[in-house]
């Protein structure tokens, strides 16, 4: 058994929330999409659990996901707070028919490398309370870049080139 995950001030543990529903139309079918992220109060280890089971709509919760600030998304995690609706994002994969949610981020910049690499990525809404968490950080590890110096390049008659002295 996994030793117990702690809580520190840089990470948070959480379980998604998943749910399988029917796709209308011609073709029907099912989708997998992430419909929340909670606390996890699981015991590490636990395996995912159906929370709602109705026809074909299924909702499964899934432990064990960790939440991690790291200094170098800072600028992400700034950009995430700061739009109109921050979100987790999660990283998540269909295995034998279930959609599993394997990584989550709470930094723009990352959940937008992930879905432009293609990967089944979609976001929920951060849960409110951890605006002053994620805040904290930024305040405290957010650098801006700094800008440049634009650079003054000197035009051809300013060179000698083309002037009335050089025929």
């Amino acid at each position: 058994m996994p030793p117990a995950m702690t809580t520190t001030a840089h990470t948070r543990r959480i379980a998604v929330i998943m749910e399988r529903a029917p796709v209308a139309g011609r073709w029907g079918g099912v989708k997998w999409e992430p419909r929340g992220v909670v606390p996890d109060e699981a015991p590490p280890g636990a395996p995912a659990q159906v929370i709602v089971e109705h026809g074909e709509t299924c909702q499964m919760l899934f432990p064990g996901l960790t939440v991690r600030l790291e200094r170098s998304e800072a600028e992400g995690y700034l950009l995430n707070i700061t739009s109109p609706q921050p979100r987790v994002f999660v990283l998540w994969r269909l295995e034998d028919g279930i959609g599993r949610p394997v990584m989550a981020t709470v930094s723009y910049n990352e959940g937008t490398r992930w879905a432009d690499s293609g990967e089944p990525a979609d976001s929920v809404p951060l849960p409110p309370d951890w605006l002053p968490w994620i805040g904290e950080f930024v305040e405290q590890n957010y650098v801006p870049e700094q800008r440049k110096k634009k650079k003054r390049y000197a035009s051809n008659t300013d060179r000698g080139v083309g002037g009335r002295w050089n025929g």
